[in-house]
C-alpha cells in the first residue's frame, strides 16, 4: 500500500496543523513502521506551540527516556505568553461576546463603517487591527482553533482586501473550520479564498499557482466531508481549464480524488465529468496513475474488464488506506460495478447472468439479485429470463443530433490541454497558463 499512499505528496501543499490527523490516521492504518509514524510526527508539532501533545507524542515514542528540557522550557514559554495574550486581549474578547456585533456587521456599510462603530463604541483603537491578527496566529499555533476563528472572523471584517494580514486571514479561517470539523463554515471560507485568488492580485503567475495548488489540496477536507463536497470539487473542475492547468502543472495526484468524486456521485457518471476526466487521465498517464485512475482508463478507453476487474480489486486496497476516501468505500465500489455493467450492457443486448457474475466479482445468486433490484429501481431498461440466465438489454438509438453534441461538446477544452501537453513537453514553461 505504501507505493499508494499520498500523505508526503498531499502534506507538502498543507500547513502542519493539517498534516497532524493525516498521520495519525496513517499510525492506525499500519502502512508504515510506527516508530517512524511517530519520529514524523514529533518533527511535524515540533514547529508549532502544541507542546502538550509534542511532549505526548516524545512519551509514545520514547517510553523509558526523559522529557527533553527544551521541550519542558519552550512548553512554559508557551503558557507564560498564552496567558498574557489572553490578558492583553480582554478587549478583543469584550467585543466578541457583545451581542450587538452580528447584527453590526450586517448593517455595516464597509469595514470603515464597522470600525468607525467599534471606536465609538467600545473604546477600540485602529492599531488594535493587526493585534487582532497576531492574537489569532497564536491562539491558533497553541491549537485553540476556536479562539483563533472567532478573531479571524472579527480581522476579516475589519480590513479591506488590500490589507497584508487578510489573505493569511482567509487561509487560517478555513485552516480552523476545517480542524473544528465545521464544514459549511469551512466551504463558505473556500469559496472566499477561491473569487480573492480568481482575481488574480499577485505578483505574477507562479503565485497564482501556488495559490490555487494550495486550495485544491486544503479543499480535500471538504470535499470528502461536507454533504455537498462532491459537486464542489465537480464544480471546480467541470470546464475549468486554470483549475485543469493546475492539475497538469503541479498535482496530477489529485486525479485520484476527481476521479473517485465521478464515480461515486451518481449523477455525474454519464455526463460531462467523467468525458472531461477521461481526456485528463488520458493526457497523464505518463505523469501519473493509480489503481482508481487506471480502472477508469481499462473500462472507458480499452474496454478491458478483465483488466477493470483487476484494478477494481486493488481499488479496495487503496480506498481503506487513503485517509480522504475510507468513508467512500461502499459507494465507490457499488457504483464502480455499475459502471462495468452498464459499460458491458452497450455492447451487449443478450449477456449471461454467470458471465456477468465473474465481470463483477459476484456469485450468480448475488448477481442475479442485484440486476433483479437494478431493474425494480428503473435505473436498467432490461429483462431477466431466470430459467436461461440471461439478461435482455433494451436498444435505445441515439439521434445525429445528440452524437454530434457529445463529440464537440469539449472540443475547446480539448485543444487547450493538447495545446498546453504539447507546449510542455516542448519546455515552453510559460505557454497555456490562463490565470
Amino acid at each position: 500500500m505504501a507505493q499508494y499512499d499520498l500523505t508526503n505528496k498531499i502534506g507538502q501543499y498543507l500547513d502542519r496543523h493539517l498534516v497532524a490527523p493525516l498521520l495519525e490516521f496513517l499510525a492506525a492504518q499500519s502502512i508504515y513502521n510506527n516508530q517512524e509514524v511517530l519520529t514524523s510526527k514529533l518533527n511535524l508539532l515540533s514547529e508549532t506551540k502544541m507542546m502538550d501533545y509534542v511532549i505526548d507524542v516524545f512519551k509514545k515514542l520514547h517510553p523509558n527516556e526523559e522529557v527533553p528540557q527544551r521541550f519542558l522550557d519552550k512548553r512554559v514559554v508557551v503558557v507564560d505568553k498564552y496567558k498574557t495574550v489572553q490578558e492583553n486581549s480582554k478587549a478583543i474578547s469584550a467585543i466578541l461576546e457583545s451581542n450587538e456585533l452580528p447584527e453590526q456587521i450586517s448593517n455595516s456599510r464597509d469595514y470603515r463603517q464597522l470600525v468607525e462603530y467599534l471606536v465609538k463604541n467600545h473604546e477600540f483603537r485602529t492599531d488594535m487591527i493587526d493585534s487582532i491578527y497576531d492574537y489569532a496566529k497564536l491562539y491558533y499555533d497553541c491549537g485553540d482553533y476556536s479562539t483563533a476563528s472567532s478573531y479571524l472572523n472579527l480581522h476579516n471584517e475589519l480590513v479591506p482586501s488590500t490589507d497584508k494580514n487578510y489573505l493569511s486571514g482567509l487561509w487560517g479561517k478555513l485552516a480552523c473550520n476545517i480542524l473544528l470539523h465545521q464544514w459549511d463554515y469551512g466551504v463558505e471560507d473556500f469559496e472566499k479564498l477561491k473569487n480573492f485568488i480568481d482575481e488574480d492580485p499577485f505578483r505574477n503567475s507562479l503565485q497564482t499557482l501556488q495559490q490555487r495548488t494550495w486550495l485544491l489540496h486544503w479543499g480535500l477536507y471538504l470535499y470528502f466531508n461536507h454533504a455537498k463536497g462532491w459537486d464542489l470539487l465537480l464544480d471546480l473542475l467541470s470546464n475549468n481549464a486554470k483549475y485543469l492547468n493546475v492539475i497538469q502543472t503541479t498535482c496530477p495526484h489529485i486525479l485520484r480524488y476527481w476521479a473517485t468524486t465521478v464515480i461515486v456521485s451518481k449523477h455525474s457518471r454519464h455526463s460531462s465529468a467523467m468525458k472531461e476526466l477521461i481526456q485528463v487521465i488520458q493526457q497523464e498517464s505518463y505523469n501519473y496513475k493509480d489503481p482508481i485512475t487506471e480502472f477508469i482508463e481499462c473500462l472507458h478507453i480499452n474496454f478491458d474488464f478483465d483488466e477493470a476487474q483487476k484494478k477494481l480489486k486493488e481499488c479496495e486496497v487503496v480506498l481503506s488506506n487513503d485517509f480522504f476516501l475510507v468513508n467512500c468505500y461502499e459507494m465507490f465500489m457499488e457504483n464502480a460495478r455499475l459502471m462495468i455493467f452498464e459499460t458491458f450492457c452497450r455492447i451487449h443486448q443478450c449477456i449471461s447472468i454467470g458471465m456477468l457474475a465473474e465481470k463483477l466479482d459476484m456469485n450468480p445468486d448475488k448477481a442475479e439479485r442485484w440486476i433483479v433490484n437494478l431493474i425494480r429501481n428503473a435505473r436498467l431498461d432490461a429483462k431477466l429470463d431466470s430459467k436461461l440466465g440471461h439478461v435482455v438489454m433494451g436498444v435505445h438509438a441515439v439521434s445525429p443530433y445528440q452524437q454530434i453534441i457529445g463529440k464537440t461538446e469539449f472540443l475547446s477544452m480539448r485543444s487547450q490541454v493538447l495545446a498546453n501537453s504539447a507546449a510542455r513537453k516542448l519546455g515552453d514553461k510559460s505557454y497555456g497558463y490562463d490565470f
